[in-house]
């Protein structure tokens, strides 16, 4: 049997150290595209296992390519995956970290308006319950697919730092489409999306070295993407499939980044629960300039880092073409 989506899919892994982890993965990565950034000092030499087929970029590379518009790339931070994001040519893209399919929640229908209590009613063994409305049986299309974890938890800092030793031993046989209006934490360590859908949306944000913040990249991304979701009428998809979390970051290293943004995450959740888009926005393009601008307008009165971040957002979708 083929490999499913073979060519409508690239595989976005994020750096810092050798990528020997993907002889795990080699029986379901190697028939596909890798698209791999090096996240940190260029001349450190990553080697990549032989046989994959795969580009390699480092913060060199995005210099040249981008030149001025390098800016909104992000450095010393997992949120240079969205390089990769910009320069995929596929239709849908999976993005996993170096320390750790989704490919049936993409091309399969969400139900966001209405909540199934047997969850996706187009996995297998499940079906709409008694009372759905038929009306609205056909679904929205899946833009998003977010994958859960075992072992090492995504915690903030001061969590980790209380629960050193808690393991995510619970697997839930599962998948959920996540409501309409409501948001979620998103993690970028298991992802796969749309990227001719949600691609504009997908930004990671400027985090990392010489900005404030950090840890946030994936969780601003989420927080914008379910916006635009909800407004185009998309569907966003939870649970499986699983991966295994192997090393847990520094506690301490990780409280320093994520200090500012565990105050600022009071006022960044209800901006986006409140944040209405225009009917004239009806692409992903058009909604990320008016959210940038909202960005800039409501976000830029707590901080001048949510100003200079507007101005990535813009910078980022000039930078797509």
């Amino acid at each position: 049997m083929a490999p499913l989506l073979k060519d409508e899919l690239d595989i976005v892994i994020p750096t810092i150290r050798n990528l020997d982890f993907l002889e795990m993965w080699r029986p379901f990565f190697q028939p596909y595209h890798l698209i791999i950034i090096q996240d940190g000092d260029p001349s450190v030499t990553i080697k990549v296992p032989d046989g994959f087929d795969y580009e390699f970029y480092n913060r060199t590379d995005i210099n040249r390519i981008l030149g001025a518009k390098a800016s909104c790339i992000s450095y010393k931070d997992g949120a240079c995956r969205s390089f990769g994001f910009m320069v995929s040519k596929k239709k849908y893209i999976f993005t996993i970290d170096d320390d750790c399919f989704h490919i049936k929640n993409l091309v399969t229908p969400s139900t966001p308006l209405f909540f199934n209590t047997l969850y996706d009613p187009f996995c297998d063994g499940a079906d709409f319950v008694r009372g759905y409305p038929f009306s609205m049986r056909e679904g929205l299309p899946t833009a998003v697919s977010h994958g859960l974890w075992l072992n090492i938890p995504d915690y903030d800092a001061p969590t980790q730092l209380v629960k050193p030793r808690e393991r995510n031993t619970r697997y839930v046989d599962m998948v959920m489409t996540i409501p309409k209006g409501t948001l979620f934490p998103m993690c970028g360590m298991n992802l796969a999306f749309d990227r001719e859908l949600i691609g504009p949306a997908m930004y990671y944000g400027l985090m990392g070295e010489g900005q404030p913040i950090g840890r946030y990249d994936d969780m601003w991304a989420g927080w914008c993407m379910k916006v635009v979701c909800d407004h185009l009428g998309w569907g966003v998809k939870t649970g499986l499939p699983y991966i295994w979390h192997s090393k847990a970051s520094n506690p301490f290293s990780n409280l320093k980044k994520e200090f500012k943004g565990i105050f600022w995450q009071e006022d960044m959740i209800p901006f986006f629960q409140t944040l209405k888009l225009p009917k004239d926005c009806n692409t992903s393009q058009k909604c990320y300039i008016e959210l940038s601008k909202q960005v800039r307008a409501k976000l830029g009165k707590i901080d001048p880092y949510f100003n200079k971040l507007a101005d990535a957002m813009v910078t980022w979708i000039r930078s797509l073409g």
